[in-house]
């Protein structure tokens, strides 16, 4: 073979391998949004919202002045108590139709607490909307327009398909200006921005501004993959830190909203926590994964299943729980009366319980006790865990007094955390109350020393305690040694 039909062979060789590599690469930036936005800004509409606040009290009254002085009559007639009166405020926000005949998503708080609420459409029609139904947990809204003829509507698409770095337009109504078209990427995805129990937001650098609010994120199929729901701004102005509710989030909320104007989600009855990497040393777990019970509430579906404090969920009907935020948006989209298998990691071993589903009764959330102010506990009893910086005491009536315990909690009580120490490290306090050592329940100092120094001996590294504190139950892995 000559010089020459080798380079050719080898070029044709090169192309055909080339060729289906450039096919896979991203789609690289568009010469123009033009087109897309065209097609697209029908759909989004701006939202006007307008409620009374009343009066709080009365105005500024009269200073104190001597009897018969001549100033008494001016300041009679500017400066006496008048009565205040119903302030009306406004505010303003984005929505985008979902159905032409006139259906329209946006954030719960552009409406929330409205009397009034406008939409006003592209074309710059203003038409009264309803409130079909709202969500506080998702932050999400439901309206009804009347039209006079079909609307343009957006499409959901796949918000799991978007990937960090797939380019994003989003459309809103930024400080009241009208429609608005700012453009970037994915930056992030299922961010935790503790908003609500079930934060995975979308992350996004294209600008989004006070009056986004409500507005949708599009791709670059013109497909909506998430609301714009927040922003990170020290200055109030976008600083390329905003957030999306995912369309697939969107979607079932969305559903459930136009069917029943609330939300109808799933509760099995269990408290959890995260796992660390020093929990699941402590737990025997070869990786931080899965949620934590930290609580099971009597006769609920868990407790019925035979699941307790201590286990550790793995997956929830096949689905993998890769760490404690999975867990309760699994739980809340799992049909009402569904039986689903429970793949939970219980003292080292696994092993699969089945629970039905139950409604989410109190739709609320659950606001842990104010911790109480801590004060020195009495010396009664005492008893030092030099190993972990702890004093402890056994709870007689004065701790449960001094430190407002219930009745009915049962474990020992701690009394002085030395600065520096392993307790220190994990936030002990003065007031806590050790329920657990090693899964074992304690009830006075004693038990909690004869733990530590039996796992200390045995070549322990951590210690795990489930801890008690204003009534809420958290597992600390402290430090041996």
């Amino acid at each position: 073979m000559s010089v020459r039909s080798l380079i050719r062979s080898l070029l044709v060789a090169f192309l055909v391998v080339a060729a289906p590599l450039s096919q896979a690469a991203a789609r690289g930036a568009p010469d123009s949004f033009a087109d897309l936005a065209d097609k697209l800004l029908p759909t989004v509409v701006s939202i006007a919202t307008s409620q009374t606040l009343k009066p709080t009290g009365p105005q500024a009254g009269m200073p104190n002045i001597p009897p018969g002085s001549p100033l008494a009559d001016l300041f009679k007639d500017f400066l006496a108590p008048q009565k205040a009166a119903p302030r009306h405020v406004t505010s303003l926000g984005t929505g985008f139709i979902i159905d032409p005949s006139g259906f329209i998503v946006t954030n719960n708080h552009v409406i929330e607490d409205a009397e009034h609420i406008t939409a006003t459409l592209n074309d710059g029609t203003v038409l009264p909307a309803k409130l079909i139904g709202r969500d506080e947990k998702t932050d999400l809204a439901v309206l009804k327009v009347t039209p006079k003829k079909p609307l343009p509507a957006a499409k959901f698409g796949d918000s799991d398909h978007a990937r960090v770095g797939d380019w994003v337009i989003a459309i809103g109504n930024p400080f009241g200006l009208g429609s608005t078209v700012t453009a970037g990427i994915v930056s992030a995805r299922n961010r935790d921005i503790q908003s609500g129990p079930y934060d995975e937001f979308i992350q996004t650098d294209a600008p989004i501004n006070r009056g986004n609010s409500g507005g949708p994120l599009f791709d670059m199929d013109g497909n909506v993959v998430g609301v714009n729901s927040a922003i990170y701004s020290p200055s109030g102005g976008s600083v390329g830190i905003g957030f999306s509710i995912p369309s697939n989030l969107v979607r079932d909320v969305v559903a459930q909203l136009r069917q029943h104007g609330t939300l109808q989600r799933g509760w099995i009855g269990v408290r959890i926590q995260a796992v660390t990497s020093d929990l699941a040393d402590g737990l025997g777990l070869p990786s931080a994964t899965g949620a934590l019970i930290t609580d099971v509430t009597p006769k609920g579906p868990a407790a019925k299943a035979g699941m307790a404090n201590g286990d550790v969920v793995l997956a929830f009907d096949g689905k993998a729980i890769v760490d404690s935020r999975v867990l309760p948006r699994v739980v809340a989209d799992t049909p009402i009366g569904k039986t689903v298998p429970v793949d939970i990691l219980r003292k080292g071993h696994k092993q699969t319980v089945r629970l039905t589903v139950l409604k989410l009764a109190d739709d609320k959330p659950v606001h842990a006790p104010a911790p109480q102010k801590a004060t020195p506990a009495p010396a009664k009893g005492k008893s030092k865990v030099s190993d972990l910086g702890l004093s402890l005491s056994a709870i007689d009536a004065d701790a449960r007094a001094q430190f407002k315990l219930p009745g009915n909690l049962q474990g020992v009580l701690v009394t002085e955390v030395t600065p520096d120490s392993p307790a220190a490290e994990k936030n002990f306090r003065p007031g806590d109350v050790i329920v657990q050592v090693s899964g074992q329940n304690v009830r006075t100092p004693a038990d909690v020393s004869q733990h530590v120094e039996t796992d200390a001996k045995a070549g322990k590294k951590i210690e795990l305690m489930l801890v008690n504190r204003g009534g809420d139950l958290a597992y600390v892995a402290v430090k041996l040694g």
